[in-house]
């Protein structure tokens, strides 16, 4: 059931509609703590990694790049590059390592990623993003997917995004796209003017998926509230980003609304989130790697400053321990059974 049929959906499966509701990949923000902690915010959603790089997954650490909670099934890693022997090498080890899913990020316009020929300058180069992720395709059996831009700098967004989506479709079989409705400027915007300042253009994701029926087409960028998914009514899903971790109960609320399922208290979820905390500071993993991901929950609520406040000033202390977060909590006290 497409999202054209119904934004509160009882009768949806994800199993169905795998990618109706994803987390987009963050650099330095979605690690295992904070996927943790979307999990239990949206039961359903498709968790994305951090960008990771071919090489990295390969050769590194694989056990800090890759390690995950089981419960943040759905969950995918995405990857960077641009050699396919590399990347299907890479796509191997992450679905040995149990992932559902392997993306290639052709979407970042940070300068890190165009000296490595990765990224959002790839959408110069379709034919190469095809042989990446045929290569992936032919290395693994789960979902290899694509994250892109409409363009970059001069290029007319229809011939560059139809162009890609058709090569990745005709070469690798590729299925699943997930959209970010603007141009990168690789030139003369930085990555977070790059995120706010291109025009969005759902309309021609709309036509792309007009054209391509048979094709998942999960739409990104701007939707920063429950009312932005009627942006993507005829799709196949919304991705969030930012807007879910500054916010992070905008993705609770998001996640009720597309699967027909009951909202929480913010003072509810944070208890529940507890005894993963305590269990993590058992294992010797530091508060503040975990609370920073937590800063903003009562975003907007009574309470919710000093909550941040308490957290910002505590957690970093060698000694913080869960009594940390019961006392941010308790300066929400009068509030958090609301939602």
């Amino acid at each position: 059931m497409p999202l054209s049929e119904s934004t509160s959906t009882a009768a949806v499966s994800p199993r169905d509609e795998p990618w109706r509701l994803c987390v987009a990949p963050m650099m330095d923000w979605t690690d295992r703590h904070c996927r943790r902690f979307h999990r239990l915010l949206a039961p359903h959603a498709r968790l994305y990694t951090e960008m990771v790089h071919a090489n990295a997954v390969v050769l590194g650490d694989r056990t800090r790049l890759l390690g995950f909670d089981p419960a943040e099934h759905p969950v995918a890693v995405q990857l960077g590059g641009s050699e396919a022997d590399l990347l299907a090498d890479a796509a191997r080890i992450v679905e040995d390592w149990g992932y559902d899913e392997v993306n290639l990020n052709v979407g970042c316009p940070s300068d890190r990623v165009q000296s490595g020929r990765f990224g959002a300058c790839l959408m110069r180069e379709p034919e190469l993003v095809a042989d990446c992720v045929a290569a992936m395709r032919a290395a693994v059996h789960i979902p290899v997917t694509v994250k892109c831009r409409i363009g970059v700098d001069d290029q007319d967004p229809r011939d560059a995004l139809f162009t890609l989506v058709d090569r990745c479709q005709r070469v690798a079989g590729i299925e699943v796209f997930l959209v970010h409705a603007r141009k990168a400027w690789l030139q003369g915007l930085s990555p977070k003017e790059n995120r706010e300042v291109p025009p969005l253009d759902y309309p021609l994701v709309h036509e792309l998926k007009h054209a391509h029926p048979g094709l998942h087409i999960v739409l990104n960028g701007g939707l920063d509230s429950v009312a932005a998914i009627e942006s993507a009514r005829g799709l196949d899903g919304v991705m969030i980003g930012r807007a879910a971790y500054h916010q992070p109960y905008l993705l609770h609320r998001m996640h009720a609304a597309l699967f027909d399922s009951e909202l929480a208290p913010r003072g509810d979820l944070l208890k529940r989130f507890l005894p993963y905390v305590q269990a993590s500071l058992e294992q010797g993993v530091a508060l503040k790697h975990i609370s920073r991901h937590l800063l903003g929950l009562f975003h907007g609520e009574p309470g919710g400053r000093q909550f941040r406040q308490l957290l910002s000033e505590q957690a970093h202390r060698p000694d913080a321990g869960i009594e940390v977060l019961e006392r941010a909590l308790d300066r929400t006290a009068d509030h958090r059974c609301a939602a």
